[in-house]
């Protein structure tokens, strides 16, 4: 078996963690490859897989992404996750349906396409502090966090971006500068490992980038419980999930959650790794 395990030409060869992959798929006769999503001389009928790994910049190449996925449909290759979880996944919209089955959202809310943003009108009064960020969107791509009296600069900052894109404002949790930002990885709908994210001093964005601290942590069994609930809401298959979210007493409020390419931390989990390889075995028998 033949799969590729796709990335972005800024990670032509994968995440050191994710390169891990290739030997340990190869202990099962599987041929891995490090294959960049967008390059046109690839030829994908040769695969009987597509795994979404490193696709990092997908975001920043909205319509080429899209016109993408619509070849790989078309030529029939498997791909994990799936495609429709993909299209669904890949805008954060879907967090709408997660609070329609009674899933705890962070407060937002969701602006279409727009010639007339008015953000005093979609922000409830009583927020302080609150923070934009387009839906189609990855690595605090465009995200500004703000105080409700800088509304207005924000506004027209964001007025040309909101007539392409739609937008997710979302009420800031201070929480998120003390408790930080909770991960909970699932492999093939199973619970693996669990990492925390705290950003560093005087920024809210907790990638590592930016200066956020990772660890990994042993959740209650309760918040283990809640991000079942929310992965189980998935009706597909999922080789991996993650699910990202603020710990308030003992309650997740769901931030996202990343089933396209997100980093599931192999290096700081022993045997996570080989769960992953387990389960990618699974699902593709």
């Amino acid at each position: 078996m033949k799969i590729a395990l796709l990335t972005c030409e800024k990670l032509p060869d994968l995440l050191p963690s994710d390169q891990l992959l290739i030997p340990e798929l190869a202990k099962h006769n599987i041929v891995a490859k490090a294959e960049i999503w967008d390059n046109i001389s690839v030829d994908w009928s040769t695969y009987d897989y597509l795994i979404f790994r490193n696709t990092w910049d997908y975001y920043e190449k909205e319509e080429k992404f899209n016109i993408w996925l619509s070849k790989i449909e078309q030529l029939g290759i498997k791909t994990l996750n799936s495609l429709s979880i993909i299209k669904e996944n890949k805008h954060k919209f879907y967090l709408q349906k997660l609070q329609e089955k009674g899933i705890i959202i962070i407060p937002t809310f969701f602006q279409e396409k727009t010639n007339n943003l008015n953000l005093k009108s979609a922000i409830p009064n009583h927020w302080k502090k609150a923070v934009i960020k387009p839906a189609f969107s990855a690595g605090s791509y465009l995200t500004k966090a703000f105080d409700i009296s800088k509304i207005d600069t924000i506004n027209q900052e964001y007025k040309s971006i909101a007539t392409e894109k739609e937008l997710l404002i979302q009420k800031f949790i201070p929480e998120i500068n003390t408790e930080g930002e909770t991960s909970f990885i699932f492999f093939n709908k199973q619970f693996s490992h669990c990492v925390n994210k705290k950003p560093a001093q005087n920024d809210f964005r907790i990638q590592v980038q930016f200066g956020g601290k990772y660890t990994l942590i042993q959740p209650s069994k309760e918040t283990i419980q809640q991000a079942q609930k929310i992965v189980n809401c998935f009706p597909d298959n999922l080789l991996y999930a993650r699910v990202d979210g603020i710990i308030i007493k003992n309650t997740i409020h769901l931030m996202e959650v990343e089933c396209i390419e997100p980093d599931l931390y192999f290096s700081l989990a022993p045997e996570s790794l080989q769960r992953f390889t387990t389960s990618l075995l699974q699902l593709i028998k």
